[in-house]
């Protein structure tokens, strides 16, 4: 397989993320998050949010065989320790409202073998120091958007099957695919995305459920929702009030839970790539919101540590639902990528909750949006649950259910 006119999609792809990724708008910061192997794509980002108007951009490179080295070898005081540049460089970006772009490209088993301590320790305090950037991004104070490039070491996980030589490619061709960029106008179709996925989180809106039923194989669970909670379809607004788009692809439609009411028991029916570790087979028991025993078939350890990174960490910060025949989830591929593979399946996260699923959320305290049942956490790593086997309920606060999804599609 040869991708006709590459250079042509990838800057057609640069315009989307910036026009409908975060909307720039004339004058603004944009802060681009990128690998160093992904540097065509960061200059062709670089100059279409230039070409609308954006006052600067700032370009945060990484490198997978840089981090494993620092988090192999640094001093232990610098893997517990932020320097205080970095907290306040974020700070800066949070103060001047910057819209943010993460690319992510990263090799799954990035960190294999490396000592789990020594990675939750400095997952651990960069959540902390961090924190303000993760709360402004949370309450969609700013424009922000999480899309993906093709890695080598990535795209040889997912297509092990492919030559070497084809199999970027192959990951590329899945990434315009999900992305829309072979539609004529991938902008105009984005819009019509949107608006389907919106016209859906208002029919869940209206009814205002108390809690999620979910039954399949291995999952039996009962999730509470918060008073006065707001699910979200693909395009969200910041403070600013303009439209962004922060995950392409994006196939749910999701809302916070009440972190306090969640029982039973829930399987993963997808690998997690957490931390640059392979997370598989996992199952958990939940007793009054908190985690209350887990296992995984294979990387439980790193689980475990991930588990006990603060308070918040066995509690659910996020409840999303996505059709069994979405495109992602039918084209039979598991990516080992959470943007990829949470499109293709319903799915919860542990950790912090989006602060913009409740009512008035963006505005309460912290102290506020822990009474209203929303979870607070240094983390946010969603899980993946959904299958073609999977029944959904929705529980009114009378008791009476309504059903929807059966068999994995929306009922």
């Amino acid at each position: 397989m040869t991708l006709p006119n590459f250079d042509e999609l990838l800057k057609k792809y640069a315009r989307l993320i910036v026009e409908t990724g975060i909307n720039v708008q004339k004058g603004q910061s944009v802060v681009l998050q990128i690998s160093v192997d992904q540097a065509p794509l960061a200059r062709y980002i670089t100059q279409e949010a230039y070409k609308l108007g954006a006052g600067e951009v700032i370009v945060q490179w990484n490198d997978d065989i840089i981090q494993r080295e620092f988090l192999q070898h640094a001093d232990e005081k610098y893997l517990n320790n932020i320097p205080p540049y970095k907290v306040d460089q974020t700070n800066d970006w949070v103060e001047k409202g910057a819209s943010r772009i993460s690319v992510v490209s990263a090799n799954p088993d990035a960190l294999a073998g490396v000592d789990a301590d020594r990675v939750a320790a400095f997952q651990s305090a960069s959540g902390k120091a961090l924190a303000s950037l993760r709360k402004a991004t949370q309450a969609n104070k700013v424009s922000w958007t999480v899309v993906a490039a093709a890695g080598k070491e990535w795209a040889a996980k997912v297509f092990p099957e492919l030559p070497e030589t084809e199999q970027v490619e192959a990951l590329w061709d899945q990434i315009f695919k999900t992305t829309r960029i072979y539609e004529s106008d991938p902008v105009a179709a984005w819009q019509a995305h949107d608006e389907k996925l919106a016209a859906k989180a208002e029919e869940l809106n209206k009814e205002q459920f108390s809690a999620l039923h979910y039954t399949a194989p291995g999952t039996d669970l009962i999730v509470g929702l918060p008073k006065n909670h707001l699910w979200e379809g693909a395009g969200s607004d910041n403070a600013r009030k303009e439209k962004f788009m922060a995950n392409m692809p994006t196939e749910e439609v999701f809302t916070a839970p009440d972190s306090r009411r969640v029982d039973g028991t829930v399987a993963s029916t997808k690998p997690l790539s957490y931390a640059g570790t392979t997370i598989s087979g996992m199952r958990f028991t939940f007793k009054d919101g908190k985690v209350v025993d887990f296992s995984a078939e294979q990387g439980e350890e790193v689980l475990g540590k991930l588990l006990e990174t603060d308070e918040g960490a066995r509690r659910l910060g996020e409840v999303a639902l996505v059709p069994d025949p979405s495109p992602i989830s039918q084209s039979g591929i598991t990516f080992y990528n959470t943007l990829f593979d949470e499109n293709a399946s319903n799915h919860l996260a542990f950790g912090s909750a989006y602060a913009f699923n409740l009512q008035g959320g963006t505005e309460m305290s912290e102290e506020e949006l822990i009474e209203a049942g929303l979870n607070r956490s240094h983390t946010h790593v969603d899980f993946m649950i959904g299958s073609d086997q999977m029944n959904i309920d929705g529980i009114r606060e009378d008791g009476t259910r309504v059903p929807i999804f059966r068999n994995g599609d929306w009922a």
